[in-house]
């Protein structure tokens, strides 16, 4: 049962300066607060709002004192219409079936979510993750979670996402998949199924995490519009921006 919350009585921490990812030569700090199992959804929900992003039981934002690149992004999901190359995607991945999992990982996730880390992210923070720390992930979270698996037209596994559920919309928290279908676009594919799912629920947002503009790993964020990032004085179309 989700319980009401004192945002008066929430420690937040900072974490010391570190590399940037996303652009170079700067540094991030974050900051963060845990989330409690009793009152962890509707904090989720409060925060998020607030631009912050979860992370298994942590929910945390940039705090990096020269610099404010990294801002949430949403879709606004009711006003999307997909552009004639999202319409070719979709029509080149028909045999691609979504399936609603509760929130328990399995082995045959883990391995998809091992040779994805090898391919796209080694060295990275979660290339050594082993299958106990892919459980916490996916399991151990105090949000209103669920797992989708993608399979193709053989039963096979070729992509996953998590998603928490928000008052508003939904959140894809993390997404994988295989490396060797990389021609199918498949990380644009499940943004693309998730705003018709949020067409379905009639729910106005999407939520993509940061965008940050100028860098690489982000801009495709970018192409899913109309959409809205948060800023000083709230949140406005990113054409405003």
């Amino acid at each position: 049962m989700t319980q009401p919350f004192d945002p008066n009585r929430l420690q937040f921490y900072l974490t010391i300066p570190s590399p940037c990812p996303y652009l170079p030569g700067r540094m991030e700090r974050k900051i963060f607060t845990q989330l409690d199992p009793l009152s962890g959804p509707h904090l989720n929900n409060y925060l998020t709002h607030a631009g912050f992003r979860r992370s298994q039981n942590v929910i945390y934002r940039p705090a990096c004192e020269s610099c404010r690149e990294c801002r949430s992004l949403r879709i606004q999901t009711s006003e999307f219409t997909p552009s004639k190359n999202f319409k070719r995607l979709i029509r080149n991945n028909s045999d691609v079936r979504r399936f609603h999992r509760e929130s328990i990982a399995t082995q045959e996730q883990f391995e998809l979510l091992h040779r994805y880390l090898n391919s796209r992210h080694a060295g990275g923070g979660m290339s050594d993750m082993d299958f106990i720390r892919y459980e916490m992930m996916v399991e151990e979270c105090s949000a209103e979670t669920e797992i989708i698996e993608y399979r193709n037209r053989d039963n096979t596994l070729i992509a996953c996402v998590l998603i928490d559920r928000l008052i508003d919309g939904l959140s894809m928290v993390y997404s994988f998949f295989d490396p060797l279908e990389h021609k199918r676009s498949l990380g644009n594919l499940m943004i693309l199924d998730h705003i018709e799912r949020c067409q379905e629920l009639d729910v106005a947002y999407l939520y993509l995490g940061y965008w940050v503009e100028g860098s690489p790993k982000m801009d495709y964020k970018a192409r899913f519009k109309p959409c809205e990032v948060l800023g000083p004085e709230g949140w406005e179309g990113l054409d405003q921006v």
